[in-house]
């Protein structure tokens, strides 16, 4: 039986609302394949795909005061699947995310295959956008969908109407599990899909854009994000705490508010470019 190589990591207090932002995007240059928090929020177990991966990331992080990381291997028992397996459907407005073993009638429904490092639609930040995306009118629009991860935020907009979208991210892995899911509910005519840095994407502006990241990387890369709305674009962002919001509007100030919805530790933003 396999061991899968990760890192426990244990957070020591803080003040800095994006130190956990950066840590992501710091971990991702090491190509993890899952991140698991646990019920306390003071301690990460992160997956990767080699032991060499995990060993350059923990060494990486060796001065960081704020956190201590420790080398493990966790026994391949089927942890990521097992880890899914009490998923069941969930509903967001109008819409229902589900996986293929709890699949209900009635509302327009999304299947997401539970991977192991991609969203399956329960993430505070994915009902979030879901909802903020049903108030605005789709039919017809061009949306984008910036780190599409799993591909949940591009079905929704087809699934409401959109007549041109684009799903962008930079990892191939997501990307695969993105086209499954989206051949899995009969969208792959209609959903593009595109493997690029949000740093160098050059693509024909939108009428909505979806961008559920992170705060720092929201904020790092504001610039480049208004660049993809068309005039009267609507922007729906999350990926960070309320808290943060004041920080994610001024990065994109000149933009109008239209709704601003929080969950538990997390929040939304939609905003127009006027």
């Amino acid at each position: 039986m396999a061991d899968y190589p990760a890192l426990e990591i244990t957070f020591r207090a803080s003040s800095d609302p994006f130190f956990r932002d950066r840590l992501y995007a710091q971990l991702d240059d090491f190509s993890p394949v899952a991140i698991h928090e646990d019920e306390a929020a003071d301690r990460w177990r992160v997956f990767f795909r080699s032991a060499s991966n995990r060993d350059a990331a923990r060494a990486a992080l060796a001065s960081d005061a704020l956190l201590e990381a420790s080398s493990i291997d966790v026994p391949d028992e089927d942890w990521a699947r097992r880890s899914q397996d009490s998923l069941k459907a969930i509903d967001a407005g109008g819409l229902i995310i589900a996986p293929p073993w709890d699949v209900p009638t009635g509302k327009p429904v999304i299947v997401i295959e539970p991977s192991m490092g991609f969203g399956t639609g329960h993430h505070a930040t994915t009902r979030l956008c879901l909802l903020l995306l049903q108030r605005l009118e789709l039919r017809g629009a061009r949306v984008l969908d910036v780190g599409t991860g799993s591909g949940v935020l591009a079905l929704a907009a087809w699934k409401l109407g959109a007549g041109d979208v684009v799903a962008v991210d930079n990892d191939p892995d997501a990307l695969d599990n993105a086209r499954d899911n989206i051949a899995r509910n009969g969208a792959a005519p209609s959903i593009d899909i595109i493997q690029d840095d949000l740093g160098g994407l050059r693509i024909q502006r939108a009428d909505i854009v979806l961008a559920n990241l992170t705060g720092a990387v929201l904020v790092r890369y504001a610039a480049e994000l208004r660049s993809l709305a068309m005039d009267g674009g609507y922007f729906i962002l999350s990926g960070f705490a309320p808290e943060d919001v004041a920080v994610i509007r001024t990065a994109f100030a000149g933009l109008e508010l239209i709704e601003e919805r929080v969950e538990g530790e997390w929040a939304a933003l939609s905003l127009r470019l006027s």
